[in-house]
């Protein structure tokens, strides 16, 4: 048996049977720890496919990077492990080197992502060795949020991973940016959403000034303190991080009071990122309508599609003054685009196939990487990428976060939501509703009673203002009656609609009764509202011809215009598919 197929056998790591030999200055293969050190030199592992699996690695022991003969493959250096966080109380032995296995396909599922100016990152094609993959797993940063509850990938749950870009002007060359002392800010931030069956995501961008509340949150200081800071009702959104102290843990509270979505995980980097993973897959693809040539990002592109990388990648994705209307929501289309074709690159055949640039793909995402401790090794994030390796790219969607001017400024320069189009989202979201349109997978049966409920919603449906309505409110939501009478009549034209105030008691569901004579203003009504079968309540006796429903809204109630029990199709929201290429304007 092989030190991979012996194990841990006895508590000895497989590493620990390769032993540097001083008199020879060659490793040597000893199963007996008890044994001396041989005469002889001794003989190195051939591994064809490992050679090429990664560049050799340096030594620790400071004699330079070992080299093998042209039969040989490089015997690698010796690695200690990182301590755990209760210690051993000594040295740890060296990692061990893991075996390629025969006939592996070169097309290994990879893990993917991108971050804030740049998402997602891929990681694990380099797993020849394991003396690699603890070299990569050393190069995470791993932090855990005061009261974040980070959990694993929950089969049959979607789930949430909150990417986060930092402006923080951390790394080489990166000062000349302006604002080199600054904590960094939450610059580019995107909720990726995957659905529950694994068909399809959603990456949802949220604008950096964006007016929202931001929650009281605590983050732990340098020296263990706890630094509680205070929340604000209106702030920009970028201040969410970084500022008076705020750490990641204090984003994804803030994106969950927005959005009303459990964020589950999060990563972190910076412009680094950007400028080393494009480098790392020898260039992303874009294209622009016009020439561009941004003398404030030094940006400088032809008409058409060109291949960016570096400090020109990281140009293109800050760039303001050359696309659209040079806002902030126009500079997210860019970075969509952007992303999406950088996803397409990592999932080519060209990278897959190039262990070369596996290696460094890999090694460039896990030096970018700040991550939450549920996902706080490269065996977890190796989890995480065949929870993502069945989406395909056509079925990943980048949306932007709906907003409209800020309504408190004379002149406007935040935004804030949109009042109807963000909740629905959310909303698309919280049901696991894809923006791609993904079939879903076939339900169980339904039982006979939600057949026959179902039939109700079967039949012809009259025109919105022919519907009429009493709206009663038992949510317990305050002024709800009245937001849904204005959205029915000023969005929805079911001008024939009244605020009856209060029902007589709290709903615990909103229910709408008709007469059999209303049954198609009823359809109607449901659709609007996203009502299910089942909160349809008819009658048994005809109404009169301008008798109205009744409506009753429940706990249910989300707000005016949110689907009451999800919406059936994606919301109409402008998007980008991660499959397409599309010219910046």
């Amino acid at each position: 048996m092989d030190a991979h197929s012996r194990g841990r056998a006895d508590e000895i790591d497989p590493a620990d049977q390769w032993v540097l030999n001083p008199q020879t200055g060659n490793y040597e293969l000893r199963l007996d720890h008890s044994a001396g050190e041989s005469q002889t030199p001794s003989r190195t592992r051939r591994s064809s496919t490992a050679a090429a699996a990664a560049p050799a690695a340096k030594a620790d022991t400071g004699a330079g990077t070992g080299r093998g003969t042209a039969t040989e493959a490089p015997v690698p250096g010796q690695r200690r492990r990182r301590v755990s966080e209760q210690g051993s109380g000594g040295q740890q032995p060296p990692a061990s080197r893991r075996k390629r296995k025969q006939g592996a396909s070169r097309k290994k599922k990879v893990l993917l992502w991108t971050g804030g100016t740049m998402a997602f990152v891929l990681v694990g094609g380099a797993t020849g060795a394991y003396m690699l993959y603890q070299q990569l797993d050393g190069n995470i940063d791993v932090v855990d949020p005061i009261g974040v509850q980070s959990t694993g990938f929950r089969k049959g749950e979607a789930f949430n991973v909150l990417i986060i870009g930092t402006d923080k002007r951390t790394g080489e060359g990166n000062g000349g940016y302006g604002d080199k002392n600054s904590p960094g800010h939450a610059d580019t931030t995107i909720l990726f959403h995957v659905s529950k069956d694994r068909t399809n995501a959603t990456a949802l961008s949220i604008p950096r000034d964006l007016m929202t509340e931001i929650p009281e949150c605590q983050s732990r200081l340098p020296d263990g303190k706890i630094l509680t800071i205070p929340g604000q009702d209106q702030a920009r959104f970028n201040v969410s991080l970084g500022q008076d102290g705020r750490d990641a843990g204090c984003t994804m509270r803030t994106v969950k009071e927005l959005t009303g979505l459990t964020v589950d995980h999060f990563m972190m980097v910076d412009f680094n990122a950007v400028k080393e993973l494009t480098t790392a897959v020898g260039g992303v693809k874009v294209c622009v309508e016009k020439a561009v040539d941004d003398p404030k990002s030094h940006l400088k592109l032809p008409a058409g599609e060109s291949v960016i990388e570096g400090e020109k990648a990281l140009a293109f994705v800050r760039t303001r003054s050359s696309f659209g209307n040079k806002s902030d929501l126009d500079r997210i289309k860019v970075q969509q685009q952007f992303l999406g074709s950088m996803i397409r690159q990592m999932k080519s055949d060209e990278t897959l196939t190039s262990p070369t640039k596996l290696y460094d793909l890999a090694e460039a995402a896990t030096n970018a990487l700040t991550v939450d401790k549920g996902i706080g090794s490269l065996s977890k994030l190796q989890d995480l990428a065949k929870e993502l390796s069945g989406i395909d790219t056509k079925n990943i969607s980048f949306a932007t976060l709906p907003v409209i001017d800020n309504p408190a400024e004379p002149k406007p320069i935040t935004v804030v939501p949109h009042p109807t189009q963000a909740p629905q989202l959310f909303a698309a979201l919280q049901s696991d509703t894809s923006l791609t349109q993904v079939k879903k997978r076939t339900q169980d049966a339904k039982n006979a009673q939600a057949q026959a409920q179902a039939k109700l919603l079967l039949g012809a449906r009259a025109q919105a203002a022919d519907v009429r309505v009493n709206v009663y409110n038992g949510s317990g939501i305050q002024g709800a009656a009245q937001s849904t009478i204005n959205w029915l009549q000023n969005e929805q034209g079911v001008s024939r609609s009244t605020n009856k105030s209060n029902a007589p008691e709290k709903a615990a569901k909103t229910t709408l009764t008709y007469a059999p004579n209303q049954a198609d203003q009823a359809r109607k009504l449901a659709d609007m509202m996203g009502l299910a079968a089942t909160a349809l309540k008819p009658g048994t006796q005809d109404a009169g011809e301008r008798e109205p429903m009744t409506l009753v809204l429940g706990s249910d109630f989300k707000g005016a215009g949110v689907p009451i029990n999800g919406p059936t199709k994606a919301p109409d929201v402008e998007k980008v598919e991660a499959d397409k290429q599309v010219c910046a304007k």
